[in-house]
C-alpha cells in the first residue's frame, strides 16, 4: 500500500515539473513586441469624438512638437481628404500640387516648428510608417479651438523596417516629431495660476495709511518717504511731496495741504 501511494506521490511531481517546464519554454519562445506595438507605446494616440461638426478630444495621447516647417493640416470634416507630407532622407516634402489642386480653396494650416501636436493613428506598411496627427489647441494655445489634422508619411529603404529596431525608427521620427517633455504642463500651469491670482486680486487690501496731526518727522517719511523738497524755517519746516506739503512745528505735524 506504501509503494502504491509513494509511486503516486512520484507521478505527480514528475507531472508538475513537467508543467511547470513548459511554461518556461513557452515564455522564452513568446514573440517579442512587433515594431507596431513599439510605437504605439512610445506614442499614445488621441481618442477624438466627432459629433455635429464639433471635434472632441476625448482621451488625449503624446503631446509632439513639431521640429520640421512644411506640414500642411486641414480642418476636421467628418469625410476629410488631406494630403500627407512625407519625410525621405532627411528631406520633408510637402504635398504634391495635384492633391494641393484637390484642396484648393479649403482652409489650411501650416504647422510652424515647435507647435504641439497629438497622434491619432500610427500604421506600419512595408517601407512607411504614417502618422496622423491633430492640433494640440490647448498646448499652443489657440481661441477657438481649430483641430487642424495632417499626416505625415516616413518613407524608409527597401526591406529597412523588418530588421531595424524600435529606438532606430524612433530616432528617426523624432527629425521631425519629438515628444514634448512638458507634455503641455507650461499652458496648464498658466490655466492653474489664473484662479490663483484671481484669488489674490479677490482680497481686501489693507488701508493705505495716513498722514496726521501730531505725528513726528520719522512716521512722516515712513508712510511718504523722502520729500521731493524741504522748506526750513527754523522750527518749522515744510516738506514737499508730489501731491501734497507736510508742514511740521517743532519736529511735529501741525498742517496738510
Amino acid at each position: 500500500m506504501r509503494r502504491k501511494f509513494a509511486i503516486r506521490i512520484q507521478l505527480g511531481t514528475l507531472a508538475v515539473s513537467g508543467l511547470l517546464a513548459w511554461s518556461l519554454a513557452a515564455a522564452q519562445t513568446a514573440a517579442p513586441p512587433s515594431l507596431d506595438e513599439q510605437l504605439k507605446a512610445q506614442y499614445q494616440v488621441a481618442e477624438t469624438r466627432w459629433d455635429s461638426g464639433i471635434v472632441t478630444i476625448v482621451k488625449p495621447g503624446t503631446v509632439l512638437a513639431v521640429q520640421k516647417g512644411g506640414i500642411l493640416g486641414f480642418l476636421p470634416e467628418e469625410k476629410a481628404v488631406w494630403c500627407p507630407t512625407t519625410y525621405k532622407d532627411g528631406n520633408l516634402k510637402g504635398p504634391s500640387a495635384f492633391c494641393r489642386a484637390m484642396v484648393a480653396g479649403k482652409n489650411t494650416h501650416l504647422f510652424q516648428i515647435g507647435e504641439k501636436v497629438y497622434p491619432t493613428k500610427i500604421d506600419v506598411k512595408k517601407e512607411k510608417i504614417s502618422i496622423f496627427l491633430i492640433d494640440c489647441d490647448s498646448c499652443n494655445p489657440v481661441d477657438p479651438p481649430s483641430f487642424y489634422k495632417s499626416e505625415v508619411i516616413f518613407q524608409f529603404p527597401k526591406g529597412y523596417l523588418e530588421t531595424a529596431s524600435a529606438s532606430q525608427v524612433e530616432d528617426t521620427i523624432g527629425q521631425v516629431l519629438t515628444i514634448d517633455e512638458s507634455g503641455g504642463q507650461g499652458q496648464q500651469q498658466a490655466q492653474d495660476s489664473q484662479p490663483a491670482q484671481q484669488q489674490a486680486a479677490d482680497q481686501p487690501q489693507a488701508p493705505p495709511q495716513a498722514i496726521q496731526l501730531g505725528q513726528t518727522l520719522d512716521q512722516v517719511v515712513g508712510v511718504l518717504g523722502q520729500p521731493q523738497q524741504i522748506v526750513n524755517l527754523g522750527a518749522k519746516q515744510i516738506y514737499v511731496y508730489k501731491q501734497l506739503k507736510v508742514t511740521l512745528l517743532n519736529g511735529k505735524v501741525s498742517d496738510v495741504e
